[in-house]
């Protein structure tokens, strides 16, 4: 091999092993975004206070039987409501809440029973 060839040779494999270093550190690193965090978990306690609070306020849903819970952004609708209209206002309330991502609405309509 020529002195020339050598050094593109050593070259090419520097390029190559500095490669599969940054690879196998990027694989290593934490994955903050599948991670709660504490600032995360603040974070969803307030949403969930927010659209919690939201619905007692509001004359249709008024959160009888509707359950909120938030993860990442991402608030899940669950219980019972008496109408279609509750339901979907109570999606309605949750989008509307500052830091809401998505909204579940997995709420069960279920009149109320006449006594």
């Amino acid at each position: 091999m020529t002195v020339k060839r050598l050094w593109s040779f050593l070259f090419c494999l520097m390029l190559v092993l500095s490669f599969a270093g940054v690879c196998a550190a990027a694989q290593d690193a934490p994955d903050t975004k599948s991670k709660d965090s504490a600032g995360q978990y603040i974070d969803d306690s307030v949403i969930t206070a927010s659209v919690k609070a939201d619905m007692v306020k509001d004359p249709i849903t008024k959160a009888r039987d509707i359950s909120v819970t938030t993860n990442m952004g991402v608030v899940q609708l669950t219980g019972r409501a008496y109408t279609k209209e509750e339901k979907a206002r109570a999606e309605e309330i949750a989008r509307a809440v500052k830091g809401v991502a998505d909204v579940k609405n997995d709420i069960i309509v279920q009149p109320a029973e006449v006594k």
